[in-house]
């Protein structure tokens, strides 16, 4: 046997390269729908029961808001910041399901966490889109010193009485705003 070659037979690769084909067009077909689009990649909320905290800001039109002028109605705070890539992603769902809920007592509140508002309006200047929810820069952090969080984006859904009910920690999706919110909305 020594000098001779041992040669691989052709139907050996014939066959490896059938499987090696199949396993490209599995993963072709099954990887975008395992990748899925930023709408449909959420993380989930988990339950909470806390007052909401006293917390008051001045939206970027120079108005004065309290999260107390909000009772009767269901918040979504977002604290986000404009360097943050999943809270700039989130953005256009948090639009989106609020132009769709904020006639049934619904708004957003999106809390820029250590921004002014020469930096979100510059950040919004930059957009494709528009958010018509309240934008409120908080320089000092207040919104994340008072919930106890420092990660961003993070969002507590509070109802209608003042308690928060449900926090997020990472970006959420339209699925899930529609899944946990909603019921929260439709609440009598």
């Amino acid at each position: 046997m020594t000098g001779q070659s041992h040669k691989t037979p052709p139907w050996v690769w014939a066959i490896l390269g059938i499987l090696l084909l199949a396993a490209g067009i599995y993963a072709a077909l099954w990887l975008p729908k395992r990748l899925a689009a930023p709408e449909e990649a959420s993380a989930v909320p988990v339950a909470v029961n806390f007052p909401a905290p006293d917390l008051h800001f001045t939206d970027l039109k120079g108005k004065k808001i309290s999260l107390r002028d909000y009772r009767g109605t269901v918040v979504l705070l977002n604290n986000w910041a404009t360097w943050c890539p999943p809270c700039r992603d989130e953005m256009p769902t948090l639009e989106k399901y609020y132009r769709r809920h904020k006639s049934q007592g619904f708004i957003v509140l999106a809390v820029a966490a250590h921004e002014y508002p020469f930096e979100i309006k510059a950040f919004l200047a930059k957009q494709s889109y528009q958010l018509t929810f309240p934008i409120i820069p908080d320089p000092d952090e207040a919104s994340m010193t008072a919930f106890k969080q420092n990660r961003l984006p993070v969002s507590f859904v509070i109802d209608r009485n003042g308690t928060v009910r449900l926090m997020w920690i990472g970006a959420i999706s339209g699925k899930m705003l529609e899944r946990y919110v909603t019921p929260i909305i439709t609440e009598k």
